[in-house]
């Protein structure tokens, strides 16, 4: 399974000539999810997902091993309390830097939201996506259901479904910005699946 990444919408990137290497983890790919999973599990969320462009696979959304794609960024999702939360990273020029950050920023903001001190939000609060953004994590629909197609229908079938939903979508005909990056995510997906249109 190919999991395109779901940069989220306001998070600035990061120009590819000014990523990184970063020789100060000493760590694997897989070790840095592990750690990442560790702070999850402290954190006690209701549910998570990945996002990056490698293979991922099925059975713990990680990559496949030694996965380092061309667009090494990671973006982790997860809900909370009934909220919903992203954090991205693409600092880095290989996958695992970027999980192991991530994971390193989520263990920093877990201890601080454990000290006795009282601020006037969660230390999480900065992570907490928008309304618009507030889709449940577990609840992801399928690219396809969502335009309205088959699941093997045709990149010119999709394209189609997708001017025809995106007319009332759009926010310039009334639609809202969250449909319309909904629909336009969705067409992607469909479409550059394996790396080029179907």
């Amino acid at each position: 399974m190919s999991e395109r990444l779901e940069w989220p919408a306001g998070f600035e990137r990061t120009p590819t000539d000014d990523q990184t290497r970063n020789r100060n983890f000493d760590v694997s790919l897989s070790q840095a999810f592990d750690d990442l999973e560790a702070e999850l599990s402290r954190l006690e969320v209701d549910s998570f997902r990945y996002s990056f462009d490698a293979n991922q696979r099925k059975s713990d959304q990680r990559p496949y091993s030694r996965a380092n794609p061309d667009s090494p960024a990671f973006v982790l999702r997860w809900s909370m309390s009934g909220e919903q939360y992203a954090v991205a990273c693409d600092r880095f020029s290989r996958l695992r830097d970027n999980v192991r950050t991530v994971g390193l920023y989520v263990r920093e903001k877990r201890k601080m939201e454990q000290r006795p001190v009282v601020t006037g939000e969660s230390e999480f609060a900065n992570a907490r996506l928008p309304p618009a953004d507030d889709e449940p994590i577990a609840a992801r629909e399928p690219p396809h259901e969502i335009l309205d197609v088959d699941s093997n229908a045709s990149a010119s079938e999709v394209r189609r479904a997708f001017r025809e939903q995106v007319k009332d979508a759009h926010p310039d005909n009334g639609g809202s910005s969250a449909e319309f990056q909904r629909l336009t995510a969705a067409k992607e997906a469909l479409t550059t699946e394996d790396g080029g249109s179907r």
